[in-house]
């Protein structure tokens, strides 16, 4: 008898990294997720964070895209994923540049990771967005607004300190663990409020 056949098939998670300061938290969380059998991710990445990439971090563009189970390239507007009938369990968007913010609030699709974003909205699946900017414009706060009264879970990557952390990546490994918790998913490490005191 095949293996296969009676394994669960794994969850699949849709993560988006758009043009905005913070790739290497993008980079964490699929780091972290590819530890993890029971999930296969799907990666977009925009132009802009492809820049980015380049300019924060010490990753090659072909490092990051092979970190996920299936990379896509963001002309490809008739992948699986711009259809509600491709199942997921949802989308992170990490970083998030306030174009694609806007592009969200708008309902501007003319990429496959706002498309995407699109399609997780229609079918009430959990959207999550890390926003990077600051300060913030009233336009950045109405569009976030607009994306909050429409179910997405806005979380700024704010830095926290009850965990006590020692470096740069102990904040940023604390940061993925509270983007997967809203998606049940433990990270090895993960320190909750009150395990630290």
């Amino acid at each position: 008898m095949d293996s296969k056949a009676n394994s669960p098939a794994k969850k699949r998670l849709v993560i988006g990294m758009s043009g905005a300061s913070g790739a290497v938290l993008g980079i964490i969380l699929l780091q972290i997720l590819k530890e993890n059998p029971q999930w296969e991710t799907h990666l977009i990445i925009s132009g802009g964070a492809e820049q980015i990439i380049a300019q924060e971090t010490g990753y090659h563009l072909k490092e990051v895209t092979n970190l996920a189970d299936k990379f896509y390239d963001i002309k490809n507007i008739g992948a699986g994923l711009a259809s509600g009938t491709f199942k997921t369990e949802g989308m992170i968007i990490i970083p998030c540049s306030m174009k694609t913010v806007a592009g969200l609030a708008g309902g501007y699709s003319d990429n496959l990771l706002l498309r995407a974003a699109d399609v997780t909205l229609k079918e009430r699946r959990k959207l999550v967005i890390l926003p990077r900017e600051t300060p913030l414009s009233v336009i950045h706060l109405r569009n976030m607004l607009t994306l909050a009264q429409s179910g997405v879970i806005t979380l700024p990557p704010m830095v926290t300190y009850y965990h006590q952390p020692q470096s740069i990546e102990d904040m940023n490994r604390h940061l993925a663990g509270k983007v997967l918790d809203l998606f049940g998913i433990e990270m090895p490490g993960f320190k909750r409020w009150g395990e630290t005191l």
